[in-house]
């Protein structure tokens, strides 16, 4: 058996949120924030790994 990776999607804000996308196959809202000197951050329900894309 195969397991599918999680997701990687680019983001240009710091605080955002997510909710796992497919409507009502996803999950609850959640509010993440991306730390400053890492630059990304996991889905604690998803694993969808969040990156800042911003230029700073």
């Amino acid at each position: 058996m195969t397991i599918q990776e999680p997701e990687t999607k680019q983001v240009d804000k710091l605080r955002f949120a997510c909710d796992g996308g497919d409507g009502a196959l996803g999950h609850p809202r959640v509010w993440l924030q991306i730390p400053h000197p890492q630059n990304w951050i996991e889905c604690p329900y998803c694993d969808c790994k969040y990156i800042h894309s911003a230029d700073q």
